[in-house]
């Protein structure tokens, strides 16, 4: 949720920032227009509650005299019902207000380029890995059926569309993957857990996928979603509380599936294993000061790279314009990885700086020594890294042609 200095002081900011992230600027003069009256209404809530309590201290008093008490108690009865009316519209404007900042966007960094869409996103560098072990690299599909180790009919048949079904060395190379990641990750000091699966929707509100993603979750029928990414519960994982500066950064990872919906998506990526309902991630997530965050950023990149690189696999870093970053993150880079088979670059890791758009939603804060006013933490997300698109570039550069595959030598010892 963006700071309320955007709708009371940086309006321009807020106005400039919906317009590069293609949405209409005009829901800033809506949100002032709220933010306006709310503050007029309280004013006047106050003004109201303090002449009902001098007027209503006056009754003992014109009593004890003798006095009149009728003119006086009507005058009360008339601010009891001003006061109620006044109530009704300050919380009807309350929710109001509250539903149309959950679907304000956050505001991009002031180094993020600007750009409509993916097509002006920014290569910055580029890794060069192994080169593929086929001379005629093919898609994954095919590697899967030649080795009978990918079977999509049979995961069709149990679940539908956009499901998969590994075998023998394909189901063990995906749990080695998830096991060097996690190991790896544990190295550069990130915390495991292992949170539910399925969360309440005000968790999802405070990750930021409601209430502009509820299309894309998978909701059950006790009202529990699953959840899209581990980010959702790692970002409430500290829901409500006051963290110590010394405490921060704080670094957690989880190893989770991931529940997609992919509304909209149909038609795109019919083929193989590319985009799918359900997939394994390992999420990576940091707590931090919001003097820190930004190098706290660089150092969660350099960690995810690091597996591209141990894995020898040629990838390039993208810096997303204004017009393709994610709801709630205020700057992103995106790992692409190259598979050679598809001969397409791959999104295998999103790292984003949230800024703190989600502590405001999720209430987490933190103290500094000797100051007793709380600040709002800054939060980062990113994939250390997903499966099943690192799983393509494997078989896709890593396939011969004499019909086996060679296994990089940092999986080795979990294969």
């Amino acid at each position: 949720m963006i700071a309320p200095k955007y709708f009371r002081d940086d309006i321009d900011v807020l106005k400039n920032a919906l317009l590069h992230r293609g949405e209409d600027p005009k829901i800033a003069d809506d949100i002032m227009r709220m933010d306006m009256r709310l503050r007029e209404l309280k004013k006047k809530l106050d003004d109201l509650r303090k002449q009902r309590n001098e007027k209503g201290k006056l009754i003992p008093k014109l009593k004890k005299e003798g006095k009149d008490t009728e003119e006086l108690l009507s005058e009360l009865k008339e601010l009891a019902e001003t006061i109620k009316s006044y109530e009704n519209e300050l919380e009807t404007l309350e929710e109001k207000l509250k539903n149309a900042l959950y679907r304000i966007p956050n505001i991009p960094h002031e180094s993020v380029p600007i750009g409509k869409d993916e097509t002006e996103n920014r290569v910055i560098s580029e890794y060069k890995g192994i080169e593929p072990l086929s001379q005629n690299p093919i898609p994954h599909w095919e590697i899967g059926e030649k080795l009978d180790i990918i079977d999509l009919k049979v995961a069709a048949n149990l679940s539908g569309s956009r499901f998969y079904l590994f075998k023998n060395f394909a189901a063990k190379l995906e749990r080695a993957l998830l096991n060097f990641f996690l190991k790896e990750n544990e190295k550069k000091g990130y915390m495991e857990i292992l949170p539910p699966y399925l969360v309440k929707e005000e968790i999802l509100y405070g990750s930021g996928q409601l209430p502009k993603f509820r299309d894309e979750l998978y909701k059950t029928q006790d009202d529990l979603y699953l959840i899209p990414t581990a980010e959702v519960p790692l970002a409430n994982l500290h829901r409500n509380e006051i963290l110590n500066e010394d405490d921060l950064p704080l670094k957690y990872m989880s190893f989770t599936p991931c529940f997609r919906r992919e509304a909209g998506s149909y038609g795109k990526d019919v083929r193989g294993i590319i985009r799918l309902h359900q997939f394994h991630k390992v999420e990576l997530f940091k707590f931090t000061t919001p003097e820190t965050s930004y190098d706290e950023l660089e150092k969660m990149r350099e960690d995810a790279e690091d597996l591209l690189k141990k894995l020898n696999l040629t990838y390039h870093v993208v810096a997303l314009c204004t017009g393709d970053l994610g709801f709630s993150a205020a700057k992103t880079y995106d790992l692409e990885v190259w598979a050679p088979g598809v001969k397409r670059w791959l999104e295998v890791s999103s790292i984003s700086n949230t800024e703190d758009f989600q502590a405001r939603r999720t209430m987490t804060r933190f103290r500094r020594k000797g100051q007793k006013r709380p600040l709002y933490v800054h939060t980062l997300n990113g994939s250390g890294l997903a499966t099943p698109r690192v799983f393509i570039a494997i078989l896709e550069t890593y396939y011969k042609d004499d019909g086996t595959i060679e296994i990089p030598d940092v999986l080795k010892e979990f294969m």
